[in-house]
């Protein structure tokens, strides 16, 4: 992937030609494409209200707006602290994407990506394209019983990501994705980094976790279990010794 980048009035816009030939700050509204619609999802699968599905099948993209969550959220809606171009969420992200999708990890290919400065402060975009008939792991689970073998695989699949060091800071049930022949694929990598092995391999597991439980609760559909947890387990740490 090769990476391309363009000044604009307020900031810049970083994008591989490849994939979208033709870029402008339009294109980080809904309004700058024929076709958009908002990602809508049950218990917060949508995101916050950030997400957009843009351009025409069968090539379309997702376009992002950079949000921010928990207490500060509430307060500071999108803007974050400049420190350099290379530091914005938004740069940061897409050149994580690039690496490990060239690397053949199931995750969205990027496109572009856009900041906006303000003084001390800017705003960020990224559009990647969007992956065909994916649904978020909560929903896979509410549709029917999975069995054994899909939880198993699917702790394989979290352990080739941990393997290559891939941290991803928010591992929920609705940033993990499943394809029509039953594949994980990791979503939304805001913050996320590459790390060497460590206790943050445990630490979000344990988010996943925790997500699994909440979504129990929340929607009674939802097939999940000890045991189909202690089966992603199994699937996870046979890939580690495996390895």
């Amino acid at each position: 992937m090769t990476e391309t980048v363009e000044k604009t009035a307020t900031g810049a816009i970083l994008y591989d030609k490849a994939v979208i030939n033709q870029i402008s700050e339009e294109r980080f509204e809904g309004s700058g494409w024929l076709h958009s619609e908002a990602v809508k999802g049950s218990h917060g699968s949508g995101g916050r209200g950030n997400t957009m599905y843009v351009g025409n099948i069968p090539r379309q993209f997702v376009l992002r707006h950079f949000m921010r969550g928990g207490l500060i959220g509430k307060l500071v809606r999108d803007r974050y602290l400049w420190t350099g171009e290379d530091n914005t969420r938004s740069f940061v992200e897409w050149r994580l994407l690039a690496k490990l999708a060239d690397n053949n990890l199931r995750v969205p290919r990027p496109a572009a990506a856009r900041y906006c400065r303000s003084g001390l402060t800017y705003t960020a975009d990224i559009i990647t394209v969007r992956i065909p008939a994916v649904s978020p792991l909560s929903q896979y689970i509410a549709v029917r019983s999975r069995d054994e073998d899909f939880w198993h695989s699917t702790g394989a699949a979290i352990r080739e990501f941990h393997a290559c060091g891939v941290y991803h800071a928010d591992m929920n049930a609705y940033n993990l994705q499943i394809d029509s022949n039953g594949r994980l694929w990791m979503l939304d990598f805001d913050r996320g980094r590459l790390l060497p092995p460590g206790a943050w391999q445990q630490k979000t597991l344990g988010r996943l976790h925790r997500s699994l439980e909440k979504i129990k609760t929340l929607d009674p559909r939802a097939h999940f279990d000890e045991g189909n947890w202690q089966v992603l387990l199994d699937g996870y740490f046979s890939a580690s010794r495996s390895a």
